[in-house]
């Protein structure tokens, strides 16, 4: 197991590492789903600031994209493959029981169906939208932060977390409006929303770049390495 105190991290090739190993990296895992449940309960309500339209999710949501960036950059793609797969299995295991349990008779006793479905009653088109969504987003996000490492041989690390979020948020943004809102909200207000989340998911990954620069040199020092991808199989469906 790698040492704590190794001063330096070391360079190496992702697949002679197992992401198992370290000691940071299941807690990691861990709080990345946990956040990406929580987006998506709060996500079907709208927040009106001035003119913008935000979801509920762009509370935490953002904070996503940074765990794939620091993902990608310590550990490597196919880490970062492996948390995006557990996020996705347990999205749709949330909507899916969300699904069954609003459906299923409420007990007569129980006054609160209303609000439940309110709350939790995930539509399948909208679940679709965010798991299609989530999916491309992530890997796109990964796989950008992966090859911009290499094209800038591990430096500049501001360049590659804000280029991933840029094209990552790009196709999020992109998907889950598309398919989940078009022809429900009017084209003006999805346009709307859809540039307003955008602009502030971005500006979201620029201001919390000092804290991506403080978590990063903290886990590479603490894990004792520095992936990069140079052998690595990009697929999301590799093994």
């Amino acid at each position: 197991m790698p040492s704590t105190s190794v001063p330096i991290p070391k360079k190496v090739t992702a697949p002679k590492h197992d992401p198992q190993i370290f000691k940071y990296y299941d807690w990691l895992v861990s709080s990345f789903v946990a956040i990406l449940l929580v987006s998506n309960i709060v996500a079907p309500k709208f927040i009106a600031v001035g003119p913008l339209r935000f979801s509920g999710a762009q509370l935490l949501f953002p904070i996503t994209y940074i765990y794939g960036d620091v993902f990608t950059e310590i550990y490597g793609y196919a880490a970062s493959r492996r948390a995006i797969w557990n996020g996705f299995f347990a999205n749709a295991l949330l909507a899916a029981i969300a699904m069954i349990v609003v459906a299923l008779p409420p007990s007569p006793e129980w006054p609160h169906q209303k609000a439940y479905e309110t709350v939790l009653g995930f539509l399948p088109r909208l679940v679709i939208a965010s798991l299609i969504a989530y999916f491309f987003g992530e890997f796109a996000n990964s796989y950008v932060m992966a090859k911009m490492k290499l094209v800038t041989d591990g430096k500049h690390l501001w360049t590659r977390t804000v280029g991933s979020t840029v094209v990552g948020q790009a196709v999020d943004t992109t998907l889950v409006m598309t398919i989940g809102f078009a022809g429900v909200m009017a084209t003006s207000d999805l346009v709307n929303a859809a540039i307003s989340g955008y602009v502030a998911k971005v500006l979201y990954e620029v201001c919390a770049t000092p804290l991506t620069y403080l978590v990063v040199t903290f886990l590479k020092r603490a894990e004792g390495i520095d992936v990069l991808d140079r052998e690595t199989n990009f697929s999301p469906f590799a093994r």
